[in-house]
Protein backbone atom coordinates (compact mmCIF):
# COMPACT_ATOMS: atom_id res chain seq x y z
CA UNK A 1 0.00 0.00 0.00
CA UNK A 2 1.52 3.30 -1.17
CA UNK A 3 1.95 5.96 1.44
CA UNK A 4 1.83 9.72 0.99
CA UNK A 5 5.60 9.94 1.30
CA UNK A 6 6.11 7.57 -1.68
CA UNK A 7 4.42 10.03 -4.02
CA UNK A 8 6.94 12.73 -3.15
CA UNK A 9 9.89 10.92 -4.72
CA UNK A 10 10.67 9.35 -8.08
CA UNK A 11 13.67 7.57 -9.54
CA UNK A 12 16.07 9.70 -11.58
CA UNK A 13 17.35 8.34 -14.90
CA UNK A 14 21.10 8.27 -15.52
CA UNK A 15 22.25 9.89 -18.79
CA UNK A 16 25.93 9.46 -19.68
CA UNK A 17 25.91 12.34 -22.22
CA UNK A 18 24.27 14.70 -19.74
CA UNK A 19 26.95 13.89 -17.17
CA UNK A 20 29.60 15.14 -19.61
CA UNK A 21 27.85 18.46 -20.19
CA UNK A 22 29.79 21.45 -18.86
CA UNK A 23 27.56 24.02 -17.21
CA UNK A 24 29.32 27.07 -18.61
CA UNK A 25 28.28 29.80 -21.07
CA UNK A 26 29.17 29.14 -24.71
CA UNK A 27 32.23 31.02 -25.91
CA UNK A 28 32.57 32.32 -29.46
CA UNK A 29 35.97 33.79 -30.24
CA UNK A 30 34.93 36.14 -33.05
CA UNK A 31 31.81 37.30 -31.20
CA UNK A 32 34.04 38.13 -28.24
CA UNK A 33 36.41 39.97 -30.59
CA UNK A 34 33.51 42.06 -31.90
CA UNK A 35 32.16 42.82 -28.40
CA UNK A 36 35.61 43.85 -27.20
CA UNK A 37 36.23 45.99 -30.29
CA UNK A 38 33.00 47.99 -29.98
CA UNK A 39 33.32 48.37 -26.21
CA UNK A 40 35.18 51.66 -26.61
CA UNK A 41 33.09 54.65 -27.68
CA UNK A 42 35.97 56.02 -29.75
CA UNK A 43 36.77 52.85 -31.69
CA UNK A 44 33.55 52.50 -33.70
CA UNK A 45 33.41 56.12 -34.98
CA UNK A 46 37.11 55.94 -35.83
CA UNK A 47 36.62 52.63 -37.66
CA UNK A 48 33.73 54.14 -39.64
CA UNK A 49 35.93 57.14 -40.43
CA UNK A 50 38.70 54.83 -41.73
CA UNK A 51 36.29 52.82 -43.88
CA UNK A 52 34.75 55.97 -45.37
CA UNK A 53 38.17 57.58 -45.89
CA UNK A 54 39.67 54.55 -47.64
CA UNK A 55 36.53 53.92 -49.70
CA UNK A 56 36.38 57.55 -50.80
CA UNK A 57 40.09 57.52 -51.71
CA UNK A 58 39.56 54.40 -53.84
CA UNK A 59 36.35 55.56 -55.56
CA UNK A 60 36.70 59.34 -56.03
CA UNK A 61 39.57 59.26 -58.58
CA UNK A 62 37.52 56.96 -60.82
CA UNK A 63 35.05 59.80 -61.41
CA UNK A 64 37.30 62.86 -61.21
CA UNK A 65 39.05 62.18 -64.52
CA UNK A 66 42.37 63.43 -63.16
CA UNK A 67 45.54 62.08 -64.75
CA UNK A 68 49.08 63.27 -64.03
CA UNK A 69 49.87 62.81 -67.74
CA UNK A 70 47.14 65.19 -68.93
CA UNK A 71 47.31 68.93 -68.26
CA UNK A 72 44.03 70.69 -67.47
CA UNK A 73 42.36 72.54 -70.32
CA UNK A 74 42.54 75.96 -68.67
CA UNK A 75 43.67 79.11 -70.46
CA UNK A 76 42.75 81.66 -67.82
CA UNK A 77 45.38 82.51 -65.19
CA UNK A 78 42.59 83.22 -62.69
CA UNK A 79 42.14 79.46 -62.18
CA UNK A 80 45.67 79.05 -60.80
CA UNK A 81 46.68 79.24 -57.13
CA UNK A 82 43.11 79.57 -55.90
CA UNK A 83 42.79 79.11 -52.10
CA UNK A 84 40.49 76.49 -50.58
CA UNK A 85 36.83 77.46 -50.84
CA UNK A 86 33.37 75.96 -51.19
CA UNK A 87 33.83 75.70 -54.96
CA UNK A 88 37.44 74.55 -54.85
CA UNK A 89 37.65 72.48 -51.64
CA UNK A 90 41.45 72.16 -51.56
CA UNK A 91 42.13 75.04 -53.97
CA UNK A 92 44.02 74.82 -57.25
CA UNK A 93 47.70 74.41 -58.05
CA UNK A 94 50.17 76.19 -60.32
CA UNK A 95 48.68 74.79 -63.54
CA UNK A 96 45.03 74.94 -62.54
CA UNK A 97 44.54 71.38 -61.32
CA UNK A 98 42.04 70.84 -58.53
CA UNK A 99 44.20 69.89 -55.55
CA UNK A 100 41.22 67.87 -54.29
CA UNK A 101 41.49 65.55 -57.31
CA UNK A 102 45.29 65.41 -57.18
CA UNK A 103 45.41 64.47 -53.49
CA UNK A 104 42.77 61.73 -53.68
CA UNK A 105 44.30 60.24 -56.81
CA UNK A 106 47.62 60.06 -54.98
CA UNK A 107 46.00 58.65 -51.84
CA UNK A 108 44.32 55.93 -53.91
CA UNK A 109 47.58 54.68 -55.37
CA UNK A 110 49.39 54.91 -52.03
CA UNK A 111 46.66 52.85 -50.33
CA UNK A 112 46.57 50.26 -53.14
CA UNK A 113 50.35 49.81 -53.04
CA UNK A 114 50.45 49.48 -49.27
CA UNK A 115 47.51 47.06 -49.08
CA UNK A 116 48.77 44.78 -51.85
CA UNK A 117 52.32 44.85 -50.48
CA UNK A 118 51.13 44.12 -46.94
CA UNK A 119 49.04 41.16 -48.13
CA UNK A 120 51.94 39.60 -50.03
CA UNK A 121 54.43 40.30 -47.23
CA UNK A 122 52.20 38.79 -44.55
CA UNK A 123 51.42 35.66 -46.59
CA UNK A 124 55.09 35.01 -47.36
CA UNK A 125 56.26 36.05 -43.90
CA UNK A 126 53.72 33.93 -42.01
CA UNK A 127 54.34 30.79 -44.09
CA UNK A 128 58.12 31.09 -44.02
CA UNK A 129 58.18 32.20 -40.38
CA UNK A 130 55.96 29.33 -39.24
CA UNK A 131 58.17 26.74 -40.95
CA UNK A 132 61.29 28.57 -39.82
CA UNK A 133 60.27 28.54 -36.18
CA UNK A 134 59.17 24.90 -36.26
CA UNK A 135 62.11 23.44 -38.18
CA UNK A 136 65.46 23.48 -36.39
CA UNK A 137 67.26 22.50 -39.61
CA UNK A 138 65.76 25.44 -41.48
CA UNK A 139 66.63 27.78 -38.62
CA UNK A 140 70.38 27.28 -39.12
CA UNK A 141 70.57 28.83 -42.57
CA UNK A 142 67.56 31.18 -42.38
CA UNK A 143 69.09 32.99 -39.40
CA UNK A 144 72.13 33.73 -41.56
CA UNK A 145 69.91 35.18 -44.28
CA UNK A 146 68.21 37.34 -41.67
CA UNK A 147 71.52 38.56 -40.25
CA UNK A 148 72.69 39.65 -43.69
CA UNK A 149 69.47 41.42 -44.72
CA UNK A 150 68.81 43.02 -41.33
CA UNK A 151 72.21 44.72 -41.36
CA UNK A 152 71.41 46.53 -44.60
CA UNK A 153 69.32 49.71 -44.05
CA UNK A 154 65.85 49.11 -45.47
CA UNK A 155 65.54 52.49 -47.16
CA UNK A 156 68.97 52.12 -48.76
CA UNK A 157 68.03 48.69 -50.10
CA UNK A 158 64.70 50.07 -51.35
CA UNK A 159 66.47 52.92 -53.15
CA UNK A 160 68.97 50.57 -54.80
CA UNK A 161 66.26 48.18 -55.96
CA UNK A 162 64.14 51.08 -57.23
CA UNK A 163 67.08 52.41 -59.27
CA UNK A 164 67.70 48.95 -60.73
CA UNK A 165 64.06 48.03 -61.46
CA UNK A 166 62.85 51.50 -62.40
CA UNK A 167 59.69 53.30 -61.39
CA UNK A 168 56.30 51.63 -61.66
CA UNK A 169 53.49 50.00 -59.72
CA UNK A 170 54.72 46.41 -60.05
CA UNK A 171 58.35 47.22 -59.33
CA UNK A 172 57.42 49.29 -56.26
CA UNK A 173 55.35 46.44 -54.82
CA UNK A 174 58.23 44.05 -55.51
CA UNK A 175 60.63 46.40 -53.71
CA UNK A 176 58.32 46.65 -50.69
CA UNK A 177 58.04 42.87 -50.46
CA UNK A 178 61.79 42.36 -50.80
CA UNK A 179 62.73 44.75 -48.00
CA UNK A 180 60.14 43.63 -45.44
CA UNK A 181 59.22 39.94 -45.74
CA UNK A 182 62.26 38.75 -43.78
CA UNK A 183 61.32 40.85 -40.75
CA UNK A 184 57.78 39.46 -40.70
CA UNK A 185 59.16 35.93 -41.04
CA UNK A 186 61.59 36.50 -38.15
CA UNK A 187 58.83 37.92 -35.99
CA UNK A 188 56.56 34.92 -36.65
CA UNK A 189 59.51 32.56 -36.12
CA UNK A 190 60.07 34.00 -32.65
CA UNK A 191 56.40 33.64 -31.73
CA UNK A 192 56.26 30.06 -33.05
CA UNK A 193 59.35 29.07 -31.05
CA UNK A 194 57.61 30.25 -27.89
CA UNK A 195 54.59 28.02 -28.55
CA UNK A 196 56.03 24.97 -30.31
CA UNK A 197 57.51 23.27 -27.21
CA UNK A 198 54.39 23.48 -25.05
CA UNK A 199 53.03 20.23 -23.66
CA UNK A 200 50.07 19.86 -26.03
CA UNK A 201 52.34 20.32 -29.07
CA UNK A 202 54.82 17.74 -27.78
CA UNK A 203 51.96 15.32 -27.14
CA UNK A 204 50.55 15.99 -30.61
CA UNK A 205 53.95 15.34 -32.16
CA UNK A 206 54.29 12.05 -30.26
CA UNK A 207 50.90 10.97 -31.63
CA UNK A 208 52.19 11.44 -35.16
CA UNK A 209 50.62 14.75 -36.15
CA UNK A 210 52.25 16.21 -39.26
CA UNK A 211 54.26 19.44 -39.17
CA UNK A 212 51.89 21.39 -41.41
CA UNK A 213 48.85 20.26 -39.41
CA UNK A 214 50.47 21.28 -36.12
CA UNK A 215 51.35 24.69 -37.51
CA UNK A 216 47.82 25.18 -38.89
CA UNK A 217 45.84 23.81 -35.94
CA UNK A 218 48.04 24.21 -32.86
CA UNK A 219 50.19 27.29 -33.48
CA UNK A 220 48.82 29.87 -35.94
CA UNK A 221 45.40 30.25 -34.19
CA UNK A 222 47.28 31.46 -31.09
CA UNK A 223 49.06 34.12 -33.15
CA UNK A 224 45.98 35.95 -34.49
CA UNK A 225 46.41 38.91 -32.13
CA UNK A 226 50.14 39.35 -32.79
CA UNK A 227 49.60 39.04 -36.56
CA UNK A 228 46.87 41.70 -36.48
CA UNK A 229 49.18 43.87 -34.38
CA UNK A 230 51.93 43.56 -36.97
CA UNK A 231 49.52 44.32 -39.85
CA UNK A 232 48.30 47.47 -38.06
CA UNK A 233 51.89 48.69 -37.98
CA UNK A 234 52.83 47.43 -41.43
CA UNK A 235 50.26 49.32 -43.52
CA UNK A 236 51.17 52.84 -42.27
CA UNK A 237 54.89 52.00 -42.53
CA UNK A 238 54.54 50.89 -46.16
CA UNK A 239 52.51 54.00 -46.97
CA UNK A 240 55.40 56.04 -45.56
CA UNK A 241 57.91 54.04 -47.64
CA UNK A 242 55.89 54.66 -50.80
CA UNK A 243 55.58 58.37 -50.05
CA UNK A 244 59.32 58.69 -49.35
CA UNK A 245 60.38 56.84 -52.51
CA UNK A 246 57.89 58.76 -54.64
CA UNK A 247 59.12 61.96 -53.03
CA UNK A 248 62.61 61.07 -54.33
CA UNK A 249 61.21 60.18 -57.74
CA UNK A 250 61.88 56.45 -57.29
CA UNK A 251 58.41 55.15 -56.50
CA UNK A 252 55.48 55.02 -58.89
CA UNK A 253 57.02 57.42 -61.37
CA UNK A 254 55.44 60.21 -63.41
CA UNK A 255 52.75 57.94 -64.89
CA UNK A 256 51.00 57.52 -61.54
CA UNK A 257 49.66 60.00 -59.02
CA UNK A 258 51.04 59.58 -55.51
CA UNK A 259 50.97 61.44 -52.24
CA UNK A 260 54.77 61.42 -52.20
CA UNK A 261 54.96 62.78 -55.72
CA UNK A 262 52.32 65.41 -54.88
CA UNK A 263 54.21 66.55 -51.78
CA UNK A 264 57.45 66.67 -53.78
CA UNK A 265 55.85 68.76 -56.53
CA UNK A 266 54.24 71.22 -54.12
CA UNK A 267 57.16 71.67 -51.71
CA UNK A 268 58.41 74.73 -53.63
CA UNK A 269 55.10 76.49 -52.86
CA UNK A 270 55.43 75.98 -49.11
CA UNK A 271 55.96 79.67 -48.40
CA UNK A 272 53.81 81.41 -50.99
CA UNK A 273 50.92 78.92 -51.16
CA UNK A 274 51.22 76.71 -48.08
CA UNK A 275 47.89 74.94 -48.69
CA UNK A 276 49.43 73.14 -51.67
CA UNK A 277 52.02 71.49 -49.44
CA UNK A 278 50.20 71.00 -46.16
CA UNK A 279 46.92 69.58 -47.47
CA UNK A 280 48.47 66.37 -48.91
CA UNK A 281 50.65 66.09 -45.79
CA UNK A 282 47.58 66.27 -43.54
CA UNK A 283 45.67 63.75 -45.69
CA UNK A 284 48.66 61.40 -45.46
CA UNK A 285 48.78 61.84 -41.67
CA UNK A 286 45.02 61.24 -41.34
CA UNK A 287 45.20 58.00 -43.34
CA UNK A 288 48.31 56.62 -41.64
CA UNK A 289 47.37 57.52 -38.05
CA UNK A 290 43.73 56.39 -38.29
CA UNK A 291 44.73 53.05 -39.86
CA UNK A 292 47.30 52.50 -37.12
CA UNK A 293 44.94 53.35 -34.24
CA UNK A 294 42.10 51.19 -35.55
CA UNK A 295 44.55 48.37 -36.22
CA UNK A 296 45.85 48.54 -32.66
CA UNK A 297 42.31 48.47 -31.27
CA UNK A 298 41.53 45.45 -33.42
CA UNK A 299 44.74 43.78 -32.30
CA UNK A 300 43.75 44.28 -28.65
CA UNK A 301 40.31 42.85 -29.38
CA UNK A 302 41.76 39.71 -30.97
CA UNK A 303 43.73 38.95 -27.81
CA UNK A 304 41.64 36.44 -25.80
CA UNK A 305 43.00 37.87 -22.55
CA UNK A 306 40.96 41.03 -23.14
CA UNK A 307 37.68 39.12 -23.52
CA UNK A 308 35.19 39.11 -20.68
Amino acid sequence: MATQEDNLFEFAEFDEKESEHIAAPRYSYWKSVWRTFIRSRVTVPLAIFVIVLVAFALIQPLYSGYSPMVAPNINTPEMKYLPPSAQHIFGTDNIGNEVWDVVWAGARNSIIVSFISTTIIMVIGILVGALWGFSKKMDKWMIEVYNVLSNVPSLLLAMILSYVLGAGLGSLIFVMVCIDWIFVAYFIRTQVMIIRDREYNLASKCLGTGTFTMIKKNILPYLVSVIVTYISREIPVLISYEVFLSYLGLGLGSNYASLGRTISQYRSFMTGYPHLFWIPVLVLAAIAISLYVVGQKLADATDPRTHR
